[in-house]
């Protein structure tokens, strides 16, 4: 596949981190980065900035030892007020601005932010062009299908995003009714890929390396947004680039690796955060890593109670090698059969 450019930024692959509230914070983003991601967009910021000095705002903005290109997803109903946030993450050191049109979240929605936009073209082309003359970066959209499946105007908007001046589309494959359930829409994002000459990224459900081929080739799409899946399993971005290589699935991580790569990023999320919010954080992080291995689920509530930073890293360990004894068990039974 040919490289995806946004503006001057040329991207090693054409696998990005979806930005994820709550989810792709620094310590994410330079993990999946390190494993594979061509590109990763940072949490969704308010263009509210009278909010700006709350703790949660400030360690969503980008920082000192992010990724490059390093894009900011900025979300708001009110053109100035975009423009203005714009402004700021650029010079905080932003390289991209991504414009949010694609959260269905309830509280974005109602204050007529994300998604909702989606309602009022007239609004979607005043804060498009408003946010691209504030700055000299590139800014990009992301954006659903429609409003709900009777009100599919993507292709409008898309149309609309390119004369704005937007480099690059992402479109999530649902409507804003459809949330996250249901099969995501490949033929709505290949229609508006063959309507508009900007890149057009597609995301939704993307979740193993044969199911990013077949995106890729039913949608024609430039690149791929991952969200979901990466969570617990952030290596899927080397999978899929090596897939997409090669046509050849690689091994899964082993025990050993994906236990170094969970401390790590416990590390990370200590670091970043602290040790109170760091070992809250990491919580929901060691569940998903742990969702579907045997013994996780139990595990869980155990770890979800413990308070401090050393004994998450131990028994984090411990867990990791009591599967590992259970391995050599079972493996000791099968050469005795």
């Amino acid at each position: 596949m040919s490289a995806v450019r946004i503006g001057p930024y040329t991207l090693r692959n054409n696998l990005i981190l979806a930005p994820m509230a709550g989810v792709t914070d620094q310590p994410f983003r330079v993990l999946c980065q390190r494993l594979g991601a061509g590109m990763v967009v940072s949490e969704m910021v308010t263009s509210d900035m009278s909010l700006w000095n709350t703790r949660k705002s400030r360690l969503r903005r980008i920082h000192e030892g992010d990724p490059e290109p390093r894009s900011v997803q900025i979300a708001g109903g009110d053109a100035q007020m975009l423009a203005e946030a714009a402004r700021a993450n650029v010079e905080a050191g932003a390289q991209i601005i991504d414009i949010n049109m694609g959260c269905p979240a309830k509280k974005v929605c109602n204050k007529a932010a994300g998604s909702a936009l989606l309602r009022d073209e007239a609004l979607v082309s005043e804060i498009l062009h408003v946010v691209v003359s504030a700055v000299d970066v590139p800014v990009t959209l992301k954006i659903r299908t429609g409003w709900d499946r009777a009100n599919k105007n993507g292709l409008n908007v898309a149309k609309i995003a390119e004369q704005a001046g937007i480099q690059a589309l992402a479109v999530h494959g649902r409507t804003r009714a459809d949330l996250y359930t249901g099969e995501a829409e490949y033929d709505t994002i290949a229609a508006i890929k063959q309507a508009v000459s900007i890149p057009v990224f597609a995301n939704g459900d993307i979740t193993s390396p044969e199911k990013a081929r077949a995106v890729l080739a039913a949608t024609g799409a430039d690149a791929l947004l991952i969200g979901r899946a990466a969570q617990g399993r952030p290596w899927i971005f080397r999978e899929i680039e090596h897939y997409l290589r090669t046509g050849e699935r690689l091994p899964a991580p082993g025990l050993d690796e994906v236990e170094r790569i969970l401390l790590d990023h416990l590390d990370a999320l200590h670091a970043f955060y602290g040790d109170v919010m760091g070992v809250r954080i990491a919580r929901k992080h060691v569940g998903w890593y742990l969702a579907t291995r045997p013994g996780g689920k139990e595990f869980r509530p155990r770890f979800n109670a413990l308070e401090d930073k050393q004994e998450q890293c131990a028994n984090v360990r411990e867990f990791f090698r009591e599967r590992r004894q259970s391995l050599e068990t079972e493996d000791g039974q099968g050469v005795a059969a």
